[in-house]
């Protein structure tokens, strides 16, 4: 499959989750912004894939990251973010939204494995009391020290 065909609208997606699942197959969700990918984004989603069979990447769209994180974000427009999480071999589909938060794709998709960093309780996990209520699983992973986005960009900064 190329990333191309890899990024879906959510009809697409809820199509393809529902058939993955009647094929047995164990459905991880995760989402982020994903801006700048780095060692820290490869370990986490690598480790939530192997959570399941199958995994979905809701991805924030440039509009959604802007009001969460500032006028100065996203540093990747949206579309080339896309097609650089959909060539990872560990993520099956990528699709956007631009919400704050990916709720309403996750009651669509009820995945099997909603994930998250373990920066996150539980109970601040958007979209877990959903799948917790429909059998499904809950799961943190703990990120890889010193890594992230935000670290990256001031770092470069302090190089200007």
């Amino acid at each position: 499959m190329n990333t191309k065909t890899k990024i879906v609208n959510l009809e697409i997606a809820k199509e393809q989750v529902k058939a993955w699942k009647e094929e047995g197959e164990k459905v991880v969700f995760t989402n982020g912004c994903f801006d700048i990918l780095h060692l820290g984004h490869v370990d986490y989603l690598e480790k939530a894939r192997n959570l399941g069979t199958k995994m979905i990447l809701g991805l924030n769209t440039d509009a959604s990251i802007q009001r969460l994180k500032g006028e100065e974000r996203p540093i990747v427009p949206e579309h080339a973010r896309a097609r650089v999480m959909a060539s990872l071999e560990f993520i099956d589909l990528v699709v956007l939204f631009s919400e704050d938060t990916p709720l309403n794709l996750i009651q669509n998709m009820q995945p099997s494995v909603l994930v998250k960093g373990s920066d996150y309780s539980v109970s601040q996990i958007v979209g877990a009391k959903e799948v917790l209520e429909s059998g499904g699983s809950v799961e943190t992973i703990d990120l890889v020290e010193g890594f992230s986005t935000t670290n990256i960009i001031d770092r470069i900064k302090s190089f200007i």
